[in-house]
């Protein structure tokens, strides 16, 4: 019963922040909504600063869903540009709260899931084990700062035209690919699709 009205109370806070800004989002003004006095919010959410964590938390969770489940035989090449396009997608129904996920830790249960997804795919792509945090940090710290600098309007040379688009942001996902692709461990003859095997000799 608590888990239930902490989700709604989060949900009305993050409805508040899509519809008013973060600016207006206050105790007083997320009970107002849900029907409850101030001081009965902090039971569920605690404070301010816990609420906005919630907020992050409840991001990460809707990004996880959005994505969903990726099948086991799914390329790891698709499963990222899947990923990076559910961020950019996540930004833009929630240009307001979005940019919390730079501008705050992630302590809930599932604000590790986006690092953990990348972590994933590297390991499939073939990337040392070594390299995989570092790299899973690049490419997470691209995705949110690329995709806050959007709705924002702080991404550096962007236009009207760029922005509603996704042809730019596709071809910057390619260079991820090939940038992960670079840093994969070779495959051995054995490990090589059919195809390359037969390209090859």
């Amino acid at each position: 019963m608590v888990d239930d009205k902490r989700r709604q109370i989060l949900d009305q806070a993050l409805a508040l922040v899509d519809e008013r800004g973060l600016a207006a989002m206050s105790m007083r003004a997320v009970a107002e909504r849900v029907g409850l006095t101030s001081m009965a919010l902090y039971p569920y959410v605690g404070g301010k600063d816990a609420l906005l964590d919630g907020l992050v938390d409840l991001l990460h969770l809707e990004l996880g869903t959005n994505v969903g489940e990726n099948p086991a035989d799914l390329d790891w090449r698709h499963r990222l540009c899947a990923l990076g396009r559910a961020v950019r997608s996540l930004a833009r129904a929630h240009p307001s709260a979005f940019p919390l996920l730079l501008n705050r830790s992630a302590a809930g249960p599932s604000a590790s899931w986006l690092a953990a997804a990348l972590q994933g795919i590297l390991a499939d792509a073939g990337v040392p084990a070594s390299e995989v945090p570092r790299q899973a940090r690049l490419i997470c710290a691209f995705l949110l700062g690329y995709t806050t600098g959007e709705v924002t309007g702080g991404l550096p040379g962007s236009s009207p035209e760029m922005i509603e688009g996704a042809a730019e942001f596709d071809a910057d996902l390619e260079d991820l690919v090939g940038m992960v692709e670079n840093s994969a461990a070779p495959r051995t003859s054995a490990e090589q699709p059919d195809d390359v095997r037969r390209a090859g000799g």
